[in-house]
């Protein structure tokens, strides 16, 4: 089967578990050689280790906090270090801490605009480096569908998602002369995802006084294709992005979200 990106040198933060690992694996597959970047230094060794295994393709593993802009340089250095170039960044890592705006502790709302928002500026800013020398590039966002409606307890998030959608055009319109593509994806809920089955079903079917399956389907139910976002529809569209395909897009913010969100 041909392989979109042979020999093309993808770096992706928030890579070593959950939707980072997917995209990780999924560039792999379409023939990238991976530099894997995570704040989790155990399980980013451990997810490039596998990959470069599953896929013979090279990785590369740095532990990098995105907030930190030493750390955020010193990873392109050691990926042009290694491969030479950059042509993909998959700007993944984030975090989230939902509280009600009354009880949201300060330091924990600046957190998750630090991850978020902050990280994403840092990534692109040296990502944006690495590549102009080459005046080709591409970098993608992972937002959310809380960067285009507001979020129920959830504030930081939410703020954190709308300052991407609104980072993502202002980059790409600083870059579009330099031959270098920047857009964002907004998935819906990852409802089979580890941080809603380890955490949040438990979290709020205690809350509301209920079972874990009817909080999952409390949140079907608001998607009109009656099913949650998985890591393939989001990996589907990132290809795409990537892709030639789309090489007359950027500054765009698509929705995966089975019609949940349609603006």
């Amino acid at each position: 089967m041909e392989r979109l990106f042979e020999d093309k040198i993808a770096v992706v933060t928030g890579g070593a578990q959950g939707l980072g690992r997917a995209i990780c694996e999924r560039m792999a597959r379409e023939g990238c050689h991976v530099v894997v970047a995570d704040l989790n230094k155990a399980g980013v060794e451990k997810t490039a280790a596998e990959i470069a295994a599953e896929y013979d393709r090279k990785t590369l593993a740095v532990g990098v906090d995105v907030t930190k802009e030493d750390q955020v340089e010193a990873l392109f250095q050691q990926t042009l270090e290694t491969f030479g170039q950059v042509d993909f960044v998959v700007s993944n890592a984030g975090v989230l801490i939902a509280e009600a705006i009354w009880d949201f502790p300060a330091d924990k709302w600046k957190l998750v605009l630090d991850v978020n928002l902050f990280g994403y500026f840092l990534v692109a800013k040296h990502a944006a480096r690495a590549m102009m020398p080459r005046k080709r590039g591409v970098i993608i966002q992972i937002n959310s569908k809380s960067g285009k409606k507001g979020s129920y307890k959830n504030s930081a998030y939410a703020a954190s998602k709308f300052g991407g959608i609104g980072l993502t055009q202002s980059i790409a319109l600083d870059l579009a002369e330099h031959g270098i593509r920047v857009n964002a994806i907004c998935p819906g809920n990852l409802l089979d995802s580890p941080l809603w089955v380890n955490s949040l079903y438990k979290q709020y079917a205690k809350r509301w006084g209920v079972t874990e399956e009817e909080v999952r389907q409390k949140y079907v139910n608001q998607v009109p294709m009656k099913r949650g976002c998985t890591y393939e529809d989001v990996t589907n569209v990132l290809v795409f992005l990537a892709s030639d395909q789309a090489s007359y897009m950027t500054g765009q913010a698509i929705n995966v979200t089975g019609g949940q969100e349609m603006r």
